[in-house]
């Protein structure tokens, strides 16, 4: 791959060329903020569960907190690219003033495929199809309804391939395109750009995948247009395009550091343990300034500012930690074989964020109430699932079965036009990942017979 040739102004279901003083790839950040997918995650759990008195973060303030990030990613690299075309006017333009909004961009795009409840919402469907491959459905299993490809798909239900299906499908009355992004924003999102049959958790592009084989063809497309490497053609497999490698830095840094704010805030974590946790990173990514923070800190007396203020200064470090990583070995980014993300490389250099990972994954993740909303979401996603998959794939349903399928959005009822099991079930997973955390349990409880629905 050159950095000449891996950015396009080509959209997803359109050949028209955008005409005005905004660039496609601002167009793309704007489509994406005045969407009502966007919208929704905030009301899709981050970690913690919502609401509560104490606010903490959820999918939509993350996703704003990692663009804002990808910005600063974007344009301090894209600067320093730029300063080696300045003899090609159009590739140093991009550079210098687009990167930063391809980026922006998407990292706002990065969760918009995840189900409610976090990634127990994923594991719900993902199990569902798993502990039902046997079920009978007007005589057949489950798992015959589908081809290998299709059941590994579903069976293995991915958020990050439901991105690029929720950004890029045409959805029934919908516009062509989906969303209409560019080329190179969809290509920024593809951290696994594999399809599901080529999972390997050894390495690092294919420890999940990124399209389902409903978005095989727009994919390939994009993937062939912008000369990214190809590994394998069956299974599809290709090397990571190097935009990726921003949009994952900024999720990482906010997500790493962010997490501990918020458990600060819920006092699940007291101040001196975070302070200590986040100067010891501090000192060992920027010792030359770590006793002029440490000063300021201790003159800020609200206790989460004070804490916001070294989460502050961490990002910082971490974005310019990442710049160098990324520009010090862009040739191995270029042409596929930078087997690390930039915040690991970081870590191995010098060890600055094993003390948070720690407390992360053994106090935060394992807390009880997130734990909880992970049971209580997995509970909901499956039963409802155990409604809307048999109503879809019966040949006569039943009066219930018939009654569920016009609970269905209209731009989720693609199933009434085609006889492709996939694709009919495909649209229970857009109606069921598209819904907000609030919205699944509420219908839970009404379809269960808990909650009697009234009409107010």
């Amino acid at each position: 791959m050159k950095f000449e040739t891996i950015f396009t102004e080509k959209r997803v279901g359109s050949d028209k060329v955008p005409a005005g003083t905004r660039s496609g790839f601002q167009r793309d950040f704007d489509r994406l903020i005045f969407s009502s997918a966007f919208r929704r995650l905030q009301n899709k759990t981050q970690v913690f569960p919502l609401p509560g008195t104490a606010f903490v973060h959820n999918r939509l303030t993350h996703s704003l907190e990692v663009a804002s990030v990808g910005r600063s990613l974007g344009k301090m690299i894209g600067a320093r690219i730029s300063e080696s075309f300045k003899n090609n006017e159009a590739v140093f333009e991009f550079y210098r003033y687009e990167l930063a909004n391809v980026i922006a961009a998407a990292c706002l795009a990065h969760d918009i495929g995840n189900p409610a409840f976090g990634h127990s919402g994923e594991k719900a469907i993902s199990n569902y199809f798993i502990e039902n491959a046997t079920s009978q459905i007007d005589g057949r299993e489950l798992q015959s309804f589908f081809s290998e490809k299709e059941w590994k798909d579903l069976s293995s239900f991915e958020g990050n391939a439901n991105a690029v299906r929720v950004l890029t499908h045409q959805f029934r009355g919908r516009f062509k395109g989906g969303f209409g992004l560019t080329y190179t924003t969809i290509a920024s999102i593809l951290k696994y750009p594999c399809e599901s049959n080529a999972l390997d958790k050894k390495i690092r592009h294919r420890k999940k995948y990124g399209f389902f084989q409903s978005e095989k063809a727009i994919v390939l497309d994009i993937m062939q247009d912008l000369q990214m490497i190809e590994e394998s053609k069956d299974p599809v497999v290709f090397k990571r395009h190097p935009f990726v490698y921003l949009v994952e830095a900024a999720d990482d840094i906010c997500y790493s550091i962010v997490d501990m704010e918020d458990a600060h805030r819920l006092k699940i974590l007291a101040k001196k343990e975070v302070e200590e946790a986040f100067m010891n990173v501090i000192k060992k990514l920027g010792s030359d300034s770590a006793d002029r923070t440490y000063a300021y800190y201790k003159d800020i007396e609200d206790t989460s500012e004070a804490i916001a203020f070294l989460r502050a200064r961490i990002i910082n470090l971490l974005i310019n930690g990442s710049t160098e990583i990324f520009l010090d070995h862009q040739n191995e980014i270029l042409n596929g074989s930078f087997d690390s993300s930039l915040i690991d490389s970081i870590e191995k250099n010098c060890g600055a964020l094993q003390t948070i990972q720690q407390i992360s994954t053994e106090r935060i993740y394992q807390h009880d109430s997130v734990i909880q909303i992970e049971i209580a979401g997995y509970n909901v996603m499956s039963e409802l699932l155990s409604l809307l998959i048999p109503a879809l794939l019966k040949e006569q349903g039943s009066h219930k079965d018939t009654k569920v399928l016009k609970l269905f959005p209209y731009q989720f009822t693609e199933f009434e036009l085609t006889n492709s099991a996939y694709e009919k079930v495909m649209n229970a997973l857009d109606f069921l990942s598209g819904m907000t955390d609030e919205y699944a349990t509420e219908m839970y409880g009404r379809l269960k017979g808990i909650v009697i629905p009234r009409h107010d």
